[in-house]
């Protein structure tokens, strides 16, 4: 019988000595040195409340630092963020009137077309991205049209285009759809495509939940519900399996970008959209992590600045290209003081 022939003789396996990985931990350079990730300024996007009316910054009372803007204080607030080294700013407005279809938010004089306008002349070179939605304008607080106490999706996505082109129109390099009705985001395409307002791009809420999370923007904007909740057209927060089928969606009908909301609780979709997707993705810190954070480090429980890096980190590490911050400013002025 022929001989089995032997597998060739292999070398002697190298013995390493052990594993020390603290030896490019010992200083602060060495560290910096071999960062894989950092919390960049430019990937940063400072949210902006636009309130109708006159008067200086009205701060809100839940988030401090933050404050309540009318369109004149817009134009020094966006030269002092461009000098910052802030790169892109998100609008929410708020209905000059309310009525049960929110129709100031499609309004070409409205707050957020008005605030764009004053934006680009004051830092053109600002990225403009606005929040397209009907909860701050209508009478009952919800995001879309309301029938028999039920929110009506197919009315809705007429008048979300509405808002878009409006907005479009006055300027803004971005729409982002937040009011989470199916093909929200299809229709916003095709009515910016139809009105000449191709090169508009699209931002899309693709994962929302509904989350317990959103009370101080709430108070910000004044758009609690006035009856029931949201639970009916924003996500479940026990369900990731249908949040990746609503970013999906999103990509299929032409969104450019995809956010997920809130951050820190979507660290898991985070990481598998960025394993399925290849279009740019966003996080947004919310509000209530906001004054979480600030509550935390005015109490002395944790380093304010220390904390805030370290989530913005751990967002841009499960796959965030782009994180809505209220702390960009103060990220900003870190990076200002950094030696």
């Amino acid at each position: 019988m022929p001989r089995r022939s032997e597998p060739p003789a292999r070398a002697a396996a190298a013995r390493p000595g052990p594993v020390r990985l603290r030896r490019l931990r010992r200083t602060p350079a060495l560290r910096d040195w071999i960062a894989e990730t950092d919390a960049e300024v430019r990937r940063l996007v400072y949210p902006i409340f636009v309130r109708p009316g006159r008067g200086g910054p009205a701060p809100v009372r839940s988030m401090p630092g933050i404050h309540r803007y009318a369109v004149r204080d817009l134009g020094p607030l966006a030269g002092e963020l461009a000098s910052e080294g802030i790169r892109s700013v998100l609008l929410f407005g708020a209905g000059r009137s309310k009525d049960a279809e929110g129709s100031d938010a499609w309004s070409p004089d409205g707050v957020v077309p008005s605030a764009v306008r004053a934006i680009h002349r004051a830092a053109p070179g600002l990225v403009i991205a606005t929040d397209v939605c009907l909860c701050a304008y209508t009478t009952h607080g919800h995001c879309g049209v309301v029938r028999r106490g039920v929110v009506l999706n197919d009315p809705t996505l007429e008048r979300l285009g509405r808002v878009a082109i409006a907005h479009a129109r006055a300027g803004a390099d971005i729409v982002a759809p937040s009011a989470m009705m199916d093909g929200q985001v299809a229709r916003i395409r095709e009515t910016l495509d139809r009105s000449g307002h191709a090169e508009t791009a699209i931002l899309a809420y693709a994962s929302k939940h509904a989350s317990a999370f959103y009370g101080p923007f709430r108070e910000a904007e004044q758009s609690a519900p006035a009856f029931g909740d949201r639970r009916t057209y924003q996500l479940d927060p026990r369900n990731a399996r249908e949040a990746l089928r609503e970013i999906e969606a999103d990509v299929t009908e032409g969104a450019d970008i995809v956010m997920v909301k809130p951050a820190l609780t979507s660290l898991d979709l985070l990481a598998r959209a960025r394993l399925r997707y290849d279009v740019p993705l966003a996080a947004f810190q919310v509000s209530g992590e906001y004054a979480m954070l600030k509550a935390a480090g005015a109490r002395g429980v944790v380093d304010e600045r220390a904390a805030v890096e370290e989530t913005l980190v751990a967002l841009r590490r499960a796959g965030a290209d782009l994180t809505v911050t209220y702390f960009a400013r103060d990220v900003a002025r870190w990076a200002r003081e950094a030696p």
